[in-house]
């Protein structure tokens, strides 16, 4: 069936949106995806949908995929946009991820670590090469790892506990504070930017801008030279504290991604030569996004150790302006939209330039 250009705005809309059901639903003759499909076979790109998307839905994070035919800007703008229609019953408590229940748990720091290393659910040592078996369907029950003999235990001391004594690493947790806690899904970002900002910022960044800071870092336009302290994936249990009860309560569990880098330190007059941490938290399992929001927070910290901030990196206000996949996208998406105004301006000035520029070139021309 062939479309003809439609005059006559309310019109095309309409026949555009037919249009993107049609792209969406591909050939009828394949059968059509489930939510549930996506949330279980799709699984990292539901994470990060949930992560950027501000909400913790694998259902709705699936839905918003279907929806966005897979496109992950689209779908964590539908996802954001229905946060707003959410009513906000409580706070929960800071979460506890030392009493994580580990899927994944790594140090690149130490060969060998309290409790261990558990390798878990990863494609480092993948071969990286097409598996064309994927192609054919086959019915079968689901694969199945070997299952450990004895359970893991359910707490684990952090990798680099063992040298915590000898002040080698800045402590993990800061000075009391009883300030309240920014939130950037209801304020809009301030300058100059307090770390609980920065994080919030990173934590919702498009994954490939902050992939791409850090990777800079790396590459020597920034002054990172970091060791993974650890890594760890698993299930953290949600608290609140509700008025009326006066003890916590346990409204239910969800996977983070937590990732601690260690960078090195030369100490200044004040203080001494340490380790400093940079920190990256997400939704569900994206280490790759913990990874790099754990090296741009440290490259942030530069004026906390009185490091000089040259490099794009190290600019509060750069980074934490443009981490934003909607706005960016809905930025440069915009220019879609008529602009012929503006054009036919820019157009009589260009015109007018080249009008003074041949004047000027038929004088000197003449005076020669």
């Amino acid at each position: 069936m062939a479309y003809v250009a439609v005059k006559g705005g309310e019109e095309a809309i309409l026949n555009s949106h037919g249009l993107v059901a049609e792209d969406r639903r591909g050939d009828p003759a394949v059968p059509e995806l489930t939510v549930r499909q996506i949330a279980e076979q799709f699984g990292l790109a539901v994470d990060r949908v949930m992560c950027e998307g501000s909400v913790y839905d694998r259902e709705l994070a699936a839905l918003a995929l279907k929806q966005a035919q897979g496109d992950a800007v689209e779908a964590i703008f539908l996802l954001r946009a229905f946060r707003t229609t959410l009513p906000r019953l409580a706070v929960s408590n800071a979460l506890d991820t030392a009493r994580m229940a580990i899927q994944r748990r790594v140090s690149a720091t130490f060969k060998d670590i309290p409790g261990g290393q558990i390798l878990g659910s990863t494609y480092e040592y993948t071969h990286r090469l097409l598996d064309f078996d994927h192609l054919d369907i086959v019915d079968c029950d689901k694969p199945k790892a070997k299952v450990a003999d004895d359970p893991l235990d359910p707490t684990f001391p952090r990798a680099f506990e063992s040298i915590s004594d000898e002040d080698l690493i800045e402590a993990e947790l800061p000075e009391p504070d009883q300030s309240p806690v920014f939130d950037l899904t209801r304020d809009p970002l301030a300058m100059p930017a307090g770390r609980d900002q920065r994080l919030q910022n990173l934590a919702r960044g498009d994954e490939g801008f902050v992939v791409g800071l850090a990777y800079s870092a790396l590459r020597g336009y920034g002054a990172a030279h970091p060791y993974v302290g650890e890594t760890r994936v698993g299930d953290v249990t949600i608290e609140i504290l509700p008025e009326e009860l006066g003890f916590c309560v346990s409204i239910g569990d969800i996977i983070v991604t937590e990732c601690q880098m260690l960078d090195f330190f030369g100490g200044s007059e004040d203080e001494p030569a340490r380790f400093t941490r940079g920190y990256g938290l997400s939704f569900g399992k994206s280490e790759r996004k913990a990874m790099a929001m754990a090296i741009v927070d440290r490259s942030l910290r530069c004026r906390e150790y009185g490091e000089e901030a040259k490099y794009p990196v190290q600019d509060e206000e750069f980074v934490l302006s443009h981490t934003d996949n909607l706005e960016a996208a809905g930025f440069v998406s915009h220019l879609t939209l008529p602009h012929y105004v503006d054009f036919q301006g820019d157009l009589q000035f260009i015109r007018q330039l080249r009008e003074e520029h041949n004047r000027r070139r038929s004088s000197k021309e003449a005076a020669e």
